[in-house]
């Protein structure tokens, strides 16, 4: 099994999919938007940890930029209902910390901002997930980036649209959120905001 991969960024597609050449081998590696933006720089070094999934017809690497990325990841695709489709999805809108908290207080809003997820779904992953998560006795401290900063010398705003269109948001919605977001700041906090507006209807 690959547990991690460094190597050459070849390619950044704009379905979340990473070519990354390792040894003159291109390994294709599924990302969560915000990963694909903040990962590295083509012709450059990256690394990700992987999860390895091997099916009877297809092998699929997905990527994460931190070890507790991966974990969570694994510990969703372990929940009923959970495809590493949604997995991904879920951890494009909350980090590791941010989805802890959420099941620990039984938020369920926090979880229906994942695209598809509705109040029944996400009230029973919050149940599952109890079960699977490493949660917290105390509170946890916001991370102030989780690998999601900008990438030097860019907008944070065309981060944060690269992210929404790989969600699957269409060009009127992302081009109506993006107006009210500043163009520095942290990826992954414009992010959530730009989702939390997008959910109550810009």
């Amino acid at each position: 099994m690959i547990g991690s991969l460094r190597g050459r960024l070849l390619d950044r597609g704009p379905d979340g999919e990473l070519l990354i050449e390792v040894g003159s081998v291109g390994h294709r590696v599924q990302v969560t938007p915000s990963t694909s933006v903040t990962i590295g720089e083509l012709d450059g070094e990256v690394f990700v940890h992987t999860h390895h999934a091997v099916r009877e017809d297809s092998e699929t690497l997905y990527g994460f930029a931190t070890i507790a990325e991966r974990r969570v990841f694994e510990s969703l695709i372990s929940a009923h209902g959970v495809g590493p489709a949604l997995g991904l999805a879920i951890l494009s809108v909350h980090g590791p910390d941010a989805l802890r908290r959420a099941v620990a207080e039984d938020d369920v809003a926090a979880l229906c901002l994942v695209p598809g997820v509705g109040k029944k779904t996400a009230a029973r992953l919050v149940m599952e997930l109890k079960s699977k998560l490493d949660l917290p006795e105390g509170e946890i401290a916001v991370p102030s980036g989780d690998g999601g900063q900008a990438s030097a010398g860019g907008d944070s705003r065309a981060d944060v649209r690269t992210a929404l269109e790989g969600l699957g948001y269409g060009a009127d919605e992302i081009h109506a959120v993006l107006v009210g977001l500043p163009a520095e700041g942290d990826v992954g906090g414009l992010l959530k905001d730009a989702l939390r507006r997008l959910a109550s209807g810009v």
